[in-house]
């Protein structure tokens, strides 16, 4: 494949971005970069061929990750990028063994919003679920979770995308 000129420049300043917001999504990156949709995606494909960088693909996002961040972390960091999950894991961390009402009450979301966004947290084995009386939740992994949310801090553009995704939850 023929070098495009300035691919070198493009691609250190992508993996410097990928490596300073890990998780960061694409429409991100075309946002922050002001690519061109077809040359992001090329020069992502190359860094991603070459190992300089690892991308998550999910159903209707791709999150792009430095090659220093574990499967297991870029699990838990796709939800601490996300505003509502972020503070629903701190409550939980914070309030260990709290109730489904706790959450609701504490985040002021729908219920069922809440029950969604715990049964992903559950599924992807973030946080427990303890039967009894009531169903208290828990983080299974109080140290990865912890380091995992020290390591992190929001972007601006991550406080405008959650912002939008919420006002589209509640519709």
């Amino acid at each position: 494949m023929e070098q495009v000129p300035g691919s070198t420049d493009t691609r250190s300043l992508l993996q410097q971005i990928i490596d300073e917001n890990p998780g960061i999504r694409y429409r991100e990156l075309l946002r922050t970069t002001r690519l061109a949709n077809g040359v992001l995606t090329y020069h992502l494909a190359a860094l991603e061929k070459s190992d300089h960088i690892r991308a998550d693909r999910e159903s209707r996002m791709t999150r792009y990750y430095p090659p220093r961040v574990s499967e297991r972390e870029s699990e838990i960091l796709k939800y601490v990028r996300h505003e509502p999950i972020r503070e629903i894991l701190l409550f939980i961390f914070e309030h260990e063994n709290c109730t489904f009402n706790e959450v609701v009450e504490y985040s002021q979301k729908a219920p069922s919003t809440i029950s969604s966004h715990l049964k992903r947290l559950r599924e992807d084995g973030i946080i427990s679920v303890r039967y009894g009386e009531y169903q208290l939740y828990r983080i299974s992994d109080r140290e990865l979770v912890s380091d995992v949310i020290s390591k992190y801090r929001p972007s601006y553009i991550d406080k405008v995308v959650d912002s939008f995704a919420d006002t589209m939850e509640e519709l």
